[in-house]
Order: structure tokens, then C-alpha cells, then sequence
């Protein structure tokens, strides 16, 4: 299986995963099953994002800084610093 075809099945089960926790809500289930569901779905997701990332610093950022252009360079760079920015805020 390929990367990709990984990350969307993990997104398949976070999917049904969320739907599980739509469904606990509906029927009024304990708090705290609820959330230990919401917490399996943001774990679901960190995984394909990490897997995204790695993904990416070892094909683009590799070919970036690799290359000639160092305004690619930089630009790659600083997505990856905004990635990290972005994630320290949530």
C-alpha cells in the first residue's frame, strides 16, 4: 500500500470514527466516552499528518534544498516553520 492510499485510509477511519462520536452525542452517551472518541479522532489525525510531513521533507524539501534556486529553498523552509506555527496554536 502506498503512502498515499494509507493516509486516506486512515482518514476513512477517523471518518467513521467522528461519526461514532456524532452518533454517542445523538444518544446522549457518557461525557467522557465521548471524549476519550474525540481524542481517538485528533490521534487518527496526527498520524496522517505526520506521515504527510514526512512524506514532504523527504521528497519536496529534499528537492528544494538540493536544487539551485534558493528562493525555493527558503520558501520550502518557511512552510515548514509556518506548519509548526500553525500547530502550536491549536
Amino acid at each position: 500500500m502506498s503512502g498515499r492510499e494509507e493516509a486516506i485510509q486512515r482518514l476513512k477511519i477517523a471518518e467513521g470514527h467522528l461519526r461514532g462520536v456524532q452518533r454517542m452525542l445523538e444518544e446522549g452517551a457518557y461525557c467522557i466516552d465521548i471524549i476519550r472518541q474525540i481524542q481517538a479522532v485528533q490521534a487518527s489525525l496526527n498520524k496522517v499528518s505526520i506521515q504527510l510531513l514526512d512524506h514532504h521533507l523527504n521528497s519536496c524539501v529534499i528537492t528544494a534544498i538540493r536544487g539551485e534556486d534558493p528562493n525555493e529553498r527558503e520558501r520550502v523552509l518557511k512552510e515548514i516553520s509556518s506548519v509548526f506555527e500553525a500547530s502550536s496554536r491549536l
